[in-house]
């Protein structure tokens, strides 16, 4: 038998060896009867003391020494001639103990049917126990995990990694925390999170560990890093006007060209309230209303119109669509604002009447000055006086110019026949 065979054996056994040199230094030591470096140092320094430290008798080449509660023979010569202790010791625990209970019986109780994967396994890499969420990372059970060594399940470079691992939880005594990659079943690479740790099993000071799989959560982290990135190009280079408010609506993050649209530099349009990028105008009460049941989360998108209002004061009507993202507690925390049609930008001018806007459509439609009267019933007095008011508000000179200028100040709708109100055309939409 080795001395690598001698010791693999000690480490099962209740004894503890050492090596020292001189001046009194250690070199190696082993066995089963510490489950711990810390309290196999703290034994060696004892014994240190009492073989013949200040305040202590001289100690024969065998002798007992009480420690922790636990008696142990301790034999460590000296050298003859020199009163010296020789290079070597050995401790054997001489007093039964009664059977302590296992320490992670509960553990292993509670870890069992536990979604964690979870192991135990000895110095030689055999697993002891095993629970149902770590077979399953192997395609296995826990019954033909338990007795089969590292080997007989992982590649040999990973079975080495573990190993490595183990070893090293048997060395400093202490768990350890850590991030460690494997490959699944399927071939594809996975990531846990987890610890290890040693435990008193049968008699031997063992590695214990418990992972958490964390690759479903590391990949849903990517997909969602890659979704924002996609949102973030479609927002900056798209050329749409857009802008993330909360629910309080309030500019959370905007594109450079809604920052153009209202005539302001990018930083300066996050952070300002929604209601002051909006002119007075007719509709507003129901934008409102709108926006409530998004925020209520009784509708989920609202296209719309209103009129926006620029840095330098000039107005122009715009289509909205309005969509509800995230959501806590039933109420959704932010709402995406898109500009899908604009008009001109324009000085602000009064309000144009109901009258006004009926002979812009019918004027749009082709209608001559007498059917218009007839129409809506006025005068050709009155009918006059509406034009020359509607040319001078809309600055327009002309029949022509008047409906071109309808058109682009977003007063009528350009995608609706016959012409109507863009207030009017596209009636609130919700879905």
């Amino acid at each position: 038998m080795d001395d690598s065979s001698l010791k693999e054996l000690l480490e099962d056994l209740p004894v503890f060896w050492w090596e020292v040199d001189q001046p009194w230094q250690v070199r190696e030591r082993g066995g089963g009867a510490f489950a711990d470096t810390s309290t196999a140092q703290r034994f060696l320094e004892r014994m240190h003391q009492e073989s013949a430290g200040p305040g202590h008798p001289p100690r024969q080449d065998r002798w007992q020494a009480r420690f922790d509660g636990r008696t142990f023979d301790v034999s460590w010569p000296r050298q003859a001639g020199r009163g010296r202790r020789g290079p070597h010791g050995l401790a054997v625990e001489v007093e039964a103990r009664p059977p302590v209970p296992r320490r992670y019986a509960a553990f292993a109780d509670l870890a069992d049917l536990a979604p964690a994967a979870a192991f135990i396994r000895d110095r030689q890499g055999r697993y002891l126990w095993a629970n149902h969420a770590y077979a399953h990372l192997y395609n296995t059970t826990a019954q033909e995990l338990t007795g089969k060594r590292i080997e007989d399940f992982d590649a040999p470079a990973e079975a080495a990694r573990f190993r490595a691992l183990d070893q090293e939880i048997l060395t400093r005594g202490t768990p350890v925390r850590h991030t460690l990659g494997y490959r699944r079943p399927d071939g594809s690479a996975g990531r846990a999170v987890g610890h290890r740790f040693p435990v008193r099993e049968n008699a031997q000071t063992c590695v214990a560990g418990i992972y958490v799989d964390i690759t479903d959560h590391l990949r849903a982290l990517v997909q969602r890093q890659e979704a924002e990135e996609s949102l973030r190009a479609l927002r900056d280079h798209s050329g749409l006007p857009c802008a993330l408010l909360s629910a309080g609506g309030r500019v959370l993050e905007a594109s450079a060209a809604a920052a153009e649209l209202f005539h302001l530099a990018l930083p300066d349009l996050v952070g300002r309230r929604a209601h002051s990028l909006l002119a007075p105008a007719a509709g507003l009460e129901k934008l409102h209303a709108r926006w409530s049941g998004l925020i209520a989360r009784r509708t989920r998108r609202v296209e719309m119109s209103a009129v926006l209002l620029d840095a330098q004061g000039r107005q122009r009507r715009a289509r909205l669509q309005l969509a509800a993202v995230g959501s806590a507690a039933g109420r959704a925390r932010q709402v995406w604002a898109v500009i899908t049609h604009q008009g001109l930008a324009h000085e602000a001018h009064p309000p144009l009447t109901a009258t006004q806007i009926r002979i812009l459509c019918l004027l749009a439609q082709g209608s001559s000055n007498s059917d218009i009267a007839a129409s809506l019933k006025l005068s050709r007095q009155t009918l006059d006086y509406h034009l020359s008011r509607l040319r001078q508000l809309l600055g327009a000179a002309s029949r022509p110019a008047l409906i071109a200028r309808a058109y682009v100040l977003g007063i009528l709708a350009p995608r609706a026949w016959p012409p109507r109100s863009a207030t009017a055309a596209h009636p609130l939409s919700t879905a």
